[in-house]
């Protein structure tokens, strides 16, 4: 099998598989981790997330029982926090799958197919941490009023 072929099934495979693979997940096993202090501010001010990330694929709802993070799900924003964990982790396991091409490719090859893992999932993860900076700040207000946010 020619070496392109072989590349373009493979990418089919890692973001399918990958995506089923976080799909199956527990929801107890994403209810850790949140973002870092500085995130939001570099992803807001300096990143620009919000003016290009709706430009992006939502493929959360494409297997059954999946949640499209477009809007926010039943369960409210602790759903939505889970289910941006859950995204990011499927983009980082995609993106390991750049140096298995190694197996098939030259040395040239596997440098582009490394570079495509992370250039394609890399603004994915930026985006699940960013609404889930979001997301997290707005559950503590609600804390911190007592009030009931969905």
């Amino acid at each position: 099998m020619r070496a392109d072929v072989a590349n373009v099934l493979w990418w089919l495979l890692v973001h399918a598989g990958t995506g089923y693979l976080v799909h199956r997940l527990p929801t107890r096993w994403l209810q850790r981790g949140g973002v870092l202090p500085w995130e939001h501010a570099v992803y807001r001010r300096v990143l620009r997330v919000k003016r290009w990330k709706d430009l992006l694929p939502e493929a959360g709802a494409l297997f059954a029982g999946g949640v499209s993070k477009r809007r926010l799900p039943p369960g409210g924003l602790p759903r939505f926090v889970v289910e941006t964990r859950r995204a990011e982790l499927g983009h980082w396991l995609a993106a390991l799958g750049g140096p298995v091409a190694a197996l098939w490719n030259p040395p040239v090859g596997t440098l582009v197919m490394v570079t495509y893992g992370v250039a394609v999932n890399a603004p994915f993860v930026v985006v699940q941490r960013y609404n889930r900076a979001r997301a997290l700040r707005a559950l503590e207000r609600s804390r911190t009023r007592g009030s009931s946010i969905p």
